[in-house]
Order: structure tokens, then sequence, then C-alpha cells
């Protein structure tokens, strides 16, 4: 008879004794279980006691997390959170240096549980470590030439002690002095700092920025480019990226109106030259947290474009109208006419045709053209740029275009803003950078006007295109579809340079696109003929079935949800399963995110599927609108969703990524008996076609497939040719 689901089979440790065997009644209270393992031991005031995992993270049990011990389980009984951290609070105020250095080094490794972290900070632990930072380390500083190695783990076990504390989103990080920030800004701008405190005080820095718009102003006046410029230059890959990370910290904190003045900067000192040399090209491999970060980087680069690019064009604007007059000039090679020259309808005359030439829409007043937004000034812009850098390929674009007739020319001015608009899509220029994308590209990095000079690269492309398409007016849309095509596929495989991106793109004719799709097509086997599309409309609703029970057997396996806040790093997370019945959400918090699936006994809270009346997605949550910075978080928006349940009662969720999103809506959706129509379902669906399809067909591959039944043959004059067996 298997054993009650509430009883664990455990073994607890105990320093210098037998490990004890036992079983733990889940029901009981974790004081009497714990009262009943000292009395084991003889050990006496067992409320000075607890009970920890026995493993690296050796986090403590508490009521909350209690459900997460599994039978077979190792414990260790130990002393509480509250002994403990009473404990360190004392030792780390010692005099001897050894004894504080033990207390530090068990200190840092005790605050990554959340149990230990609330006692230390209940006992105003923050404030010690701070003023210690702040005033303590003069008095190590003194010790630092006889003991050099002894003072930097000092302070390297107080600040990560400090992190790990400040972790948890327990204290609000604009309780921190002055004094203290300059500590800390001053281990940033040293020359030659330990390693370890350099990567804790980075950290810090970096958490200052993001979680306070005072502590922002505040580290922006300690610490300049300048002085982070130099640990970019070492080897250790972990100092590179937290430097990167402040630096993208103070860029994307920054007011719109500093950030201009910021990039100027970074231009200055180099910042891009430094990193390609530095951390791109350097010889050792680019890990996920400091490819996050040069993504980052790139895209805050590239948002600066965002105001010129919902900048429309003022037509009488003089300064903005001499730029489209220097485009003539370069063009054709003419000189501003004085006023004199010439009667002004003349003029009128030549500048309209002309403008007809730079392929502008409107003729008369090209500066109309700019008013679309986006991209609006970006792509007169960009035209200049083309331009003055690249004059030949500029005049030789234009005066191709302008010798052809009117119908196969490739409008030159109508074709820098659409293609401009494209690649501001294409790069997401005015999105903010996601939680969780790596997608750098290095060739950006290897040039100060780089999306200039990607523009300079595609519009070349795109009258190539138009050639070997012959297109006409008609056809613009179709050409620009093939350019996106062109663009996006060679940027797959991540270029290192902007001339391996011309390259890939040379090879990316429009004859090769023609043969790309043709192969894609091909390997779909989308037949349209009738049968085939009988036998796909009758295998339809068996597959839906299928997908169906899949995702129903996933809301059964359950989901760990993180607790979304405003802090960079959430360690917060809850669980939610669907019961195997399907009529039953088990939903309940979690201490940590969880190893496997939590048991439905685990899961306090309960809510009847009966009681759903509804699944909202996005902006219709509520927990969207009430938190006004995750509204602009579009990538948060796109994984959020809701249960509305009795009248006003919602379970809000945000899903971990874009397939639990789906797998969750949909499963909710077949629930309440409503069709699934994430992207994945159509995307299974295809999927589960398409194998299903060439499973039936197997056998008649290669063989047309007629679309009627062929006619039956006459009878034959004689049956001459049957072989009788007997």
């Amino acid at each position: 008879m298997p054993p009650p689901a509430d009883i664990v089979k455990v073994a607890i440790e105990w320093p210098g004794a037998f490990p004890k065997l036992m079983e733990i009644d889940q029901k009981k209270p974790l004081s009497a279980i714990i009262k009943e393992v000292c009395e084991g031991w003889n050990l006496p005031n067992p409320e000075t006691y607890a009970l920890q995992n026995a493993d690296s993270t050796n986090f403590y049990i508490t009521e909350k997390n209690r459900n997460n011990i599994k039978n077979g389980s190792i414990l260790r009984l130990t002393t509480s959170a509250a002994q403990m951290a009473q404990q360190l609070h004392e030792r780390i105020q010692s005099s001897s240096m050894d004894m504080k250095l033990d207390a530090l080094k068990d200190l840092a490794n005790s605050s990554r549980d959340i149990t230990f972290a609330q006692e230390f900070i209940n006992l105003d632990g923050i404030s010690l470590l701070t003023q210690m930072v702040e005033s303590g380390t003069e008095r190590y500083q003194k010790l630092q030439k006889i003991m050099k190695p002894c003072f930097g783990d000092l302070l390297s076990f107080t600040l990560t002690a400090f992190v790990e504390l400040m972790d948890h989103g327990i204290v609000s990080w604009d309780t921190f002095s002055v004094a203290f920030i300059k500590k800390i800004a001053s281990y940033v701008c040293k020359s030659a700092m330990d390693t370890a405190v350099l990567q804790r005080s980075l950290a810090i820095l970096e958490s200052m920025v993001l979680n306070s718009q005072d502590l922002y102003q505040k580290v922006a006046q300690e610490i300049t480019i300048g002085q982070l410029i130099p640990h970019l230059q070492g080897t250790d890959q972990d100092i590179q990226t937290y430097t990167i990370a402040v630096i993208n910290a103070l860029f994307l904190k920054a007011p719109e109106e500093k950030r201009q003045e910021m990039a100027h900067i970074l231009a200055q000192k180099q910042l891009r030259s430094i990193i390609l040399s530095n951390v791109i090209r350097s010889n050792k491999p680019i890990n996920d947290e400091m490819a996050h970060q040069l993504y980052v980087l790139q895209v805050l680069t590239f948002n600066l474009l965002e105001d010129r690019m919902m900048t429309k064009m003022d037509p009488q604007d003089q300064a903005q109208r001499d730029i489209i007059f220097e485009l003539r000039r370069i063009a054709f090679d003419v000189e501003c006419e004085s006023n004199n020259s010439g009667s002004i309808e003349k003029r009128k005359s030549m500048y309209t045709r002309d403008y007809k030439k730079l392929g502008f829409i409107n003729h008369v007043n090209p500066a109309v053209d700019f008013t679309q937004i986006p991209p609006g000034m970006l792509a007169l812009d960009n035209m200049l740029y083309f331009a003055r850098h690249h004059q030949d390929a500029y005049i030789r674009i234009v005066l191709e275009n302008s010798s052809r007739e009117d119908k196969h020319e490739c409008p030159f001015g109508r074709s820098s803003i659409e293609l401009t608009k494209m690649l501001c899509e294409i790069l997401k220029v005015g999105e903010l950078p996601s939680e969780n994308c790596h997608d750098f590209h290095p060739m950006f990095f290897t040039h100060d006007r780089s999306f200039e000079e990607f523009f300079c690269i595609c519009i070349q492309l795109l009258n190539k295109t138009w050639k070997e398409m012959r297109a006409t007016s008609e056809d613009f849309n179709k050409v620009m579809q093939v350019v996106k095509e062109q663009i996006t596929r060679a940027l797959t495989i991540k270029p290192n340079s902007l001339d391996q991106f011309k390259s890939r793109l040379q090879n990316l004719s429009y004859t090769e696109i023609l043969k790309l799709r043709q192969s894609e097509r091909m390997n779909q086997e989308d037949f349209q003929s009738r049968p085939i599309l009988e036998l796909r409309e009758k295998i339809q609703p068996e597959i839906m079935e299928l997908i169906k029970q899949q995702r129903l057997n996933r809301l059964c396996e359950g989901t760990c949800f993180r607790k979304i806040s405003s802090r960079r790093r959430q360690d917060k997370f809850w669980y939610c399963r669907l019961s195997p019945n399907h009529k039953v959400l088990h939903y309940g918090d979690l201490e940590e995110s969880p190893q496997g699936e939590v048991p439905h006994d685990s899961l306090q809270d309960k809510l009847p599927v009966a009681d759903i009346k509804a699944v909202v997605t996005g902006k219709d949550c509520p927990h969207m609108k009430e938190k006004g910075a995750l509204k602009q978080n579009k990538e948060v928006l796109e994984l959020a969703f809701s249960v509305l349940y009795e009248s006003d009662e919602y379970l809000n969720f945000i899903a971990p990524d874009k397939h639990e999103y789906c797998v969750w809506t949909d499963g909710l959706n077949a629930l309440l008996g409503k069709e699934m129509t994430s992207e994945f379902t159509r995307s299974d669906m295809d999927t589960l076609l398409n194998m299903e399809m060439k499973l039936r067909l197997l056998d008649l591959e290669n063989i047309q497939i007629p679309e009627v039944p062929p006619p039956i043959p006459k009878e034959p004059s004689n049956y001459d040719f049957v072989y009788d067996c007997n």
C-alpha cells in the first residue's frame, strides 16, 4: 500500500551525528517537526533551529516552500535564520580581520536565501554594510600594502553580500547616500582594482541607475564614459560585460535631450572601435550575457534615429529646402542660378524636370515627400549622406534612371523614402530593447555611421534588383518586397562586416530569390488539386483535436510564471497547472524556480474551470492597465493574458516566452470551447498536416494526381493473355 500523499520520507543531517531517516507529515507544523528532530538528538531550545536543503543552495525550509520537499530529499538541521543573521551581524563587526573575513564570506553565501536575507535586513544589516563600505574601508586601506589579498577579499565579500541582499527587492535603492555612491564609483575609477570588487561595483552601479531616476543623476555625476573605457580594453569578459551594461543603463535612463550628447561623447571616446577590437574580434567566444548587452547597445544607438524618423519636413524651411537643392546640384553638376538668370517660369520648369529625374513624387515641391512619418527627415539625411560620401554611385543611379523610359525608371527619391522606412522596421528603430534577445549584428560596430552605410548598400541593391526584374512603376511594391527578402536573408548569417553583407547581397540576386522561393514551395508540397484539398479538409479536424489534447496535457504539466516587477532581476515565482480531469486550475507562490513538476497538493489556491468567464490578452489585461511602465514594453504586452472569473476577479499571467503564451491561451480557449487562434496553432497545424499528407501520399510520389477519375477502359476482344495456373 503506497504511503499517504502528505508523508515525505527524508534524511536529516546534523554535524557529528549519523543522519536520521524519518517521515515528515506535511500536515504538521514545521516547528513541531523541528522539535521532534531536536528531541531525537537531545538538543535544547528547538526554536533556535531550522531545516535547510543539504545541497548547493542551502536554502531554508519554510512553511511557504516546504511542499517542494520530495521523497529521498536530504535536509540539514541548522541554526535558525534569525539566529544565523544575529550571529553574522555581530561577527562582521569583529576587530579580528580573519574572523571578519570568514563572517563576510558566510554572509555572501547565506544572502542568496530570501528567508535569511529578510532576517538580516530586519537587523538593519544593509545599513551596516553600507557604513562599512563608506567608512570602514579607509581603515582597511591602511593594511592594503601589507595585506592586499585580505583587503580585496574583505571588500569583495562585503559587496557580494550587498548585491545578493538587494536582489531580493526588499529594500528600495533610493535609500542610499551620496557617500556610498561615491565610494562605489571610486572602485570603478581606480586603474588597479581587485577583479571581484570591480565586477560587484559595476553591478551595483547598473542596478542603481536602472532602479532609480534620482540615483541615475548621482551616478552620472560620479562616473564618466572615459573612466569606463579602460575596463573594456582588458581581457576579462565578465568585466567587459558589466561595463557595457553600465553604459547601456546610463544611455537608457538619460533624458532624451542628453542622449545625443552622450552618443557624441561615446563617438569621441571611440567606444565602437574599442568594443569591436577588444570584444567582438577577440579570441574568446561571446557569451549570452555579452551578446545581450551588445544587442541593447545596438538598439539604443539606432533609437537615436527616432527623432529624425518622426520629424516631418517643413516645406517652408529654407535650410531644409537647401538640402534638396544640394541633391540636385551633385546629381546634375549645376550651380544654383542667381535670381536674375532667366525667367521665374523657366527656372521652375527646370527644377521640376530635375526633381522628376531625381524620382520625387511631388515634382513641383519635393519637400512634401518628406512630410510622411516615418521615415520623415531621416530619409533626406540618408539621401544626402549617399550623395556626398558615395558620389559616383549616386550620380550613376540618378543618370541611369533619368535616361530610361518613364515607366522603367527606378525613382531614386521615392525608393529612398520607402527603403529608409523599411530599414527602420527591420532594425525596429524606436522600440525598447527586449529582455531576452541576443540578436546583435557585428557589422554595425564596424563603422561610425553604420545605419547610413547600411542604407547606401541597400539603395544600390534596390536599383540592381529593379533592373534584374525589368520593373515598371506598377511593380514598385513587388520590388520592395524582394529587396526586403534579400536584406533579411543576408542579415540572418550575421556578417562580420559591411563588405561581407554586400558580398552576400551580390549572391542573392533576383534569380536566386526566385530559386529559393521555388525550392521552399516544393518542400512545402502544397498541392492544389481538388482530391488533395479534399483529403486535407478531411484530416484537419483530427489534427486540430490532436493539438487540443497536446495543449491540455501541457496545462496539466503546469508552468512556472515570474512575478513581474520594475526590477531588472526578478526572482519571485508562482506555479499554475490544470488538474488531470480538466476541471480545476491549481496555483500558488513558490520561493524559487522549481526543478520539474510541482504537485497539485502543494498549490494552495484553486479556480474551477466552470467559473471562468473569459480569457483576455495584451492591453485588455488589468495588470497591463495598472502598470504604466509595463505598458511601454511591447515584449511584456505580447506575453500577458488574464483569466476572468466570477464578476470582476482576474487571475493575471505573464508567460515566460511566446511558446508558453500560445500554449496557455490555446489551452484555456479549448477549455472554454472556443477556437484556438495562436500563431503556434497555425504553425503546428501546417507542420502536422503536411507530415500526415506526405505519409498518406507516400506511394503517389512523382505521380500527377488527376482532377477526375480516369475512364474505365473498354473490355478486351479476347482473354488469351490470361495465364491458366492449372
